[in-house]
């Protein structure tokens, strides 16, 4: 049986990790959530990658948004709108129940990771999610009209200004999960897999906690990431469009230079079958193969060509 540690941001993450929750048992599947996109809002701490992945493994995910819950009702939030103007970020009327339950329990004492942990057993995931750190870490997107906290970059202003460089506060003064890092020391943990999320926003605040990469780089298990980019475009997000506002390319080879040496293999799409040459070295393997997860199918498929290409690069070491 394999075992893997996969790390993920919001809805494409979140679309792969389930996915490989249908392939591997419980026990075997360890997801870290980006927490540097949670922010305070209405008195309220919200988690939108970790909500993300609880809402998609638990089945009660929005088949259409890929983020909030199905069947949701905004009764709440139309009622904002008439008393205040903080309506912009969308907050429907079952997913409040999930923010006040953890706003409290984290009022009360509890970290982050025994809240998520609790929020998990009531939905009935029984593969275990993380969150990458129990103290706060805050994504700021440097822009040309200044630094914006990330969701309102993200949300209030539509991802519309120019980025020009990121920031992560409070990350040199956290600590990585620890079931996280004894993950990455476990000498039978078979794979890690960088899941098709942002790298600026999504992963890059995970790699930023101090001694994350370092462990990484110690880990006997290869590491695999999946492009966010097809065809040049982003599936989701704004990925995209940074690349080329930061002066990179908008293709796969810009996500497959980010990571550097980090990776031992990276995957993309048969769209970008023509780049897998010119990207493939002896230290770093190409799997190309369908990334688009449109269905529950496809989501297994890829879940299981990337175990299966993960096999194939512990023979070759």
């Amino acid at each position: 049986m394999t075992r893997c540690v996969a790390l993920s941001g919001g809805v494409g993450g979140a679309k792969l990790a389930l996915g490989l929750s249908k392939v591997l048992p419980g026990e075997d599947l360890l997801v870290v959530a980006n927490t540097g996109d949670d922010f305070e809002h209405l008195g309220l701490t919200i988690c939108p990658d970790i909500d993300t992945l609880l809402y998609t493994l638990g089945g009660i995910a929005n088949p259409k948004t890929g983020w909030g819950r199905a069947e949701e009702s905004w009764h709440v939030l139309d009622a904002l709108k008439k008393i205040s103007g903080e309506a912009w970020f969308q907050l429907g009327d079952k997913d409040l129940s999930l923010h006040m339950t953890r706003t409290g329990r984290l009022a009360s004492g509890a970290g982050l990771n025994r809240v998520t942990q609790e929020l998990a057993k009531s939905l009935g995931i029984s593969h275990e999610i993380i969150p990458m750190c129990d103290e706060p870490v805050r994504t700021i997107v440097e822009t040309t009209i200044g630094p914006l906290p990330f969701q309102h970059y993200f949300v209030k202003n539509r991802c519309e200004p120019v980025v020009t460089g990121f920031q992560f506060a409070g990350a040199d003064q956290a600590t990585p999960n620890p079931k996280f890092i004894q993950a990455l020391k476990d000498p039978a943990l078979d794979v890690v897999i960088i899941c098709p999320s942002n790298p600026f926003i999504s992963i890059d605040p995970i790699l930023s906690l101090p001694g994350l990469k370092e462990a990484l780089a110690l880990c006997r298990a290869p590491i695999v990431a999946v492009s966010p980019i097809v065809g040049g475009h982003a599936l989701k997000g704004p990925a995209a469009k940074m690349l080329t506002e930061l002066g990179l390319k908008s293709d796969a080879t810009a996500i497959a230079d980010h990571y550097g040496d980090l990776l031992d293999g990276f995957v993309i799409d048969t769209k970008d079958a023509d780049l897998a040459a010119s990207m493939e070295t002896e230290n770093h393997r190409i799997l190309v193969t369908n990334t688009v997860m449109e269905s529950l199918d496809d989501r297994i498929s890829l879940a299981r060509d990337i175990l299966s290409f993960a096999t194939d690069l512990r023979v070759a070491r």
